[in-house]
C-alpha cells in the first residue's frame, strides 16, 4: 500500500477522513447541519416503559482531539452554502460529501436454550420529536374480595358473595356438598319463599326449621322476617333480598309463627303467590299457653300469675280470650281465615308432640309435602334426656351435635290443676272442630 499524505489542517499521523468526503475537506463537526450526526438515531428515553430495550447505536469514531494548547483547525464553509443547494437535496448531499446510508439493522435477539421461541415483534417507531408511549402495566389476576362483573365467573378462592349458613341469611346444603361450594362462590338466585312455616308460637316451629335445614335441598332464613305482619310496607323486593341464594331444585323457606294469627297475612301471602305451601306446627293449646306464659315470665318476672291472666272473672270462670296466650290456641278460628285464600290440601299440619316423640316420622311427612327426597331419617337424631327432646347428631354446616338453645325446654311453673281443667273444657269444642277441618285427631282430649 502506498502512503496517503495527510490533508492540510490535521496533525501528523492522524487517521484519514471518513470515506465520501473529498480530500482536504475538514471533518464536519458533530451536530453541524448536514453532517453525519444529523442522521443519527435519537437517544432512547430512559425511565420509560420500553426504554433501554434496544442498544444505543455506536458513535462514529473521528480523529483525536488536538491538545488544548494547540489551536483548533479552522473550518471552511461548506461547499453547498455558496451554491445555494437546498438542505437535504441530492445536491446538498453531494456537496457535503456524505452518502445517505440506511439505518443499521436491529441486533439479533439472544438465543435461549430450550424450545425455539418466535422472533420478537419489531419495535414501534417513536413519534416525531417525542418518546414512545409507556407500556401498560401487567394485568393482575383476581384477588380475594374482587367482585365479579355480571356474567363473570368467580374462581375458587377468589371473590364473590358468600351465602350464610345459619343466622339471618342462613340455611342451605350440608357442608362439603357441591351445592354449598357453588353458593359460597356467589352463584344462585334469591327467590321468594315457596314454603312458609306460619305457626304456631311455642308449637315447635324452631325445632322443625332446624331439622329441615339438614336437607341439602332446603335453604331457609334463620331469623323471623315478620314481613306479612310487621314489615309489609317495605315491599316484596326487600323481602326477597332477605332470602338466601338457591340453585335450581332447591326450596326457599322462612318461618314466622305470628302469621297464623294475623288477619291480613293470608291475603298478603296469596297475592305474592297462590301456590305457596304452608306449614302449621300445632300443640296442645293448654300446654302451649303455659309455655307462652313461661317465656314471657323469663323476660318480665313481675307479671301477674298465670291464673289471674287466664280469667276475666275467677268466680264465674269466664276465660279471657283477649289474652294472646289463650287466643292463639283457638286454632279452628284462625284456620277459617286461611281457608278463604288457600285450599286445605295446601296446608300441612305438624304435631308438636310427635315432633318430639318421633321426629323422623314427622319430618318424613314434611319432606313428602314439599316434594323432597326423604333424606332426614332416624340416623340424624338422638334424644337429649336433660332437655327432654331430640337433638341433631350433625347440624347443618357442622360436624358436631346440635340441640336447640337454652330458651327451649324451660321448666314450666306449677299451675293450679283446677285452672288447667277449666282451660281444657274451654278448648274442647274448638279442638273438635279443628280435627274435623284438618282430618287429623291430635289427641289433646
Amino acid at each position: 500500500l502506498r502512503d496517503i499524505p495527510a490533508p492540510p489542517g490535521t496533525a501528523s499521523g492522524a487517521p484519514p477522513h471518513p470515506p465520501g468526503q473529498p480530500p482536504g475537506h475538514p471533518r464536519t463537526p458533530r451536530g453541524f447541519p448536514g453532517g453525519p450526526a444529523a442522521a443519527r438515531t435519537p437517544r432512547l428515553c430512559r425511565g420509560r416503559a420500553g426504554g433501554g430495550s434496544a442498544p444505543r447505536p455506536r458513535r462514529a469514531i473521528g480523529p483525536p482531539r488536538p491538545p488544548r494548547s494547540a489551536p483548533r483547525p479552522a473550518m471552511s464553509p461548506p461547499k453547498f452554502a455558496a451554491a445555494g443547494a437546498a438542505r437535504g437535496s441530492p445536491q446538498h448531499r453531494r456537496a457535503a460529501g456524505t452518502a445517505s446510508h440506511p439505518p443499521p439493522p436491529p441486533p439479533a435477539p439472544e438465543r435461549q436454550r430450550g424450545r425455539r421461541l418466535p422472533p420478537p415483534p419489531p419495535p414501534a417507531a417513536p413519534p416525531a420529536g417525542g418518546c414512545p408511549p409507556e407500556a401498560p402495566p401487567p394485568r393482575r389476576g383476581p384477588r380475594a374480595g374482587d367482585e365479579a362483573a355480571p356474567g363473570e365467573e368467580v374462581p375458587a378462592g377468589g371473590g364473590g358473595s358468600r351465602a350464610g349458613g345459619s343466622g339471618g341469611g342462613g340455611g342451605g346444603s350440608a357442608a362439603g356438598t357441591p351445592g354449598t361450594l357453588t353458593l359460597l362462590l356467589g352463584e344462585g338466585t334469591k327467590r321468594l319463599p315457596q314454603a312458609i312455616i306460619i305457626g304456631v308460637k311455642k308449637g315447635g316451629t324452631r325445632a322443625l326449621l332446624e331439622f329441615l335445614r339438614v336437607h341439602p335441598d332446603v335453604r331457609a332464613v334463620g331469623a323471623e322476617p315478620h314481613f306479612f305482619d310487621r314489615n309489609y310496607e317495605r315491599g316484596l323486593a326487600w323481602y326477597r333480598d332477605l332470602m338466601p341464594r338457591t340453585l335450581e331444585g332447591q326450596i326457599t323457606m322462612e318461618k314466622t309463627p305470628s302469621y297464623f294469627v294475623t288477619k291480613e297475612a293470608p291475603a298478603r301471602i296469596s297475592s305474592m303467590s297462590k301456590g305457596t305451601k304452608l306449614i302449621v306446627v300445632v300443640r296442645d293449646p293448654v300446654t302451649r299457653a303455659i309455655s307462652d306464659y313461661t317465656q314471657t315470665l323469663s323476660k318480665k318476672p313481675d307479671i301477674p300469675t298465670f291464673e289471674s291472666l287466664t280469667f276475666k272473672n275467677r268466680t264465674t270462670g269466664l276465660i279471657d280470650t283477649s289474652w294472646s296466650a289463650i287466643q292463639i290456641g283457638i286454632y279452628a278460628k284462625h284456620l277459617e281465615n286461611w281457608l278463604l285464600y288457600f285450599p286445605i290440601g295446601q296446608i300441612l299440619f305438624v304435631s308438636g308432640e310427635r315432633l318430639i316423640s318421633d321426629p323422623a316420622g314427622e319430618l318424613g311427612r314434611v319432606q313428602d309435602f314439599l316434594g323432597l327426597k326423604r333424606i332426614i331419617t332416624d340416623k340424624h337424631f338422638y334424644f337429649n334426656k336433660t332437655k327432654g327432646f331430640p337433638c341433631l347428631k350433625k347440624a347443618e354446616g357442622s360436624s358436631k351435635p346440635h340441640c336447640l338453645g337454652k330458651t327451649k325446654g324451660r321448666t314450666h311453673p306449677d299451675i293450679d290443676q283446677e285452672v288447667v281443667q277449666r282451660l281444657r273444657d274451654f278448648y274442647r269444642p274448638f279442638n273438635m272442630k279443628f280435627y274435623q277441618m284438618t282430618g287429623q285427631d291430635f289427641g289433646w282430649d
